[in-house]
């Protein structure tokens, strides 16, 4: 009874989550995908950039001469109904709406490459502002919640049946996409479409995160107050002292945490060091720091 209750208030905050800034997020996906789908006509399409059901989409119309958005349409439905069988109706229902109306967005925007001619501009160019254009626009995509599908079904299938985390079966299946394309394209596409890969990913990411503008420094130290009046007084930052057990030793620490501006980085860096130069510390990016005094 208590599970059943869990779960229903579970359920009651995701759906609270999903209602909040609906109008922006229906913008930013739409955005999304028509920003995805010119950079798959304009920039991928014509340089050949093999990945995802896109991929599949130019690989069919190199050797059958078969409308891109076509291919990827057939494929969507047919993921959709292998996520429906495998993967169940609410997994499903995420995809459905981005599944169906990239395809259609990849038609509407075909000729594009007529509007704006790259015909003369060097194939690195087209393709790494096609790669830097596409993940922004996937960036835009999954920050508003959504997706285009596609192969992020064949993902999630592979990681639940074969046992694997999401990095790898992405890894799996899109490596199976690009390596086919070795037979049509020939290897320096392959090489193309692995580095538009990489800089997709890393646009996503900046985009859904955004750019950090503070590092997080967990800091451990047997100059403790030293190294807290540092932080205190001359970089005027809070600090927070966490209680931690060192876990070779078993002996009780304490960890102060503290947000320093990425601009003041280098000071707070050697600050420590001047203080106590064993001074155990790591520091990682900070994309959002909200709340606190």
């Amino acid at each position: 009874m208590l599970f059943k209750r869990k779960h229903r208030l579970d359920e009651n905050i995701i759906k609270e989550i999903y209602k909040k800034g609906r109008l922006k997020r229906w913008v930013e996906f739409l955005l999304g995908v028509l920003i995805v789908a010119i950079a798959y006509n304009l920039f991928l399409l014509p340089a050949k950039v093999v990945y995802g059901v896109g991929g599949l989409g130019i690989i069919f119309n190199s050797l059958f001469k078969i409308d891109p958005s076509l291919v990827i349409l057939v494929s969507s439905v047919i993921l959709l109904f292998l996520s429906l069988i495998l993967l169940g109706k609410e997994e499903t229902k995420k995809t459905v709406i981005g599944s169906l109306l990239y395809p259609v967005f990849v038609k509407l925007t075909s000729s594009v490459g007529q509007i704006v001619d790259l015909s003369n501009t060097d194939p690195l160019l087209i393709v790494l502002f096609g790669a830097v254009i596409s993940g922004f626009g996937l960036g835009l995509i999954f920050k508003a919640g959504f997706t285009t599908g596609g192969t992020d079904i064949l993902n999630q299938i592979v990681a639940k049946y074969f046992k694997m985390s999401m990095g790898n079966s992405m890894f799996f299946t899109d490596g199976i996409i690009i390596l086919s394309s070795v037979f049509v394209f020939g290897w320096t596409k392959i090489m193309y479409s692995i580095i538009s890969l990489y800089i997709i990913s890393i646009m996503t990411d900046k985009v859904i995160l955004g750019i950090s503008n503070s590092k997080a420094f967990y800091i451990i130290t047997d100059h403790e107050e030293e190294v807290k009046k540092f932080v205190l007084k001359h970089l005027s930052h809070g600090v927070t002292i966490l209680d931690a057990k060192g876990g070779f030793t078993g002996q009780n620490q304490k960890v102060i945490m503290c947000i320093i501006p990425t601009k003041e980085y280098f000071i707070a860096k050697e600050g420590i060091h001047e203080i106590d130069s064993n001074a155990f510390f790591v520091v990682t990016d900070a994309y959002e720091v909200s709340g606190g005094a």
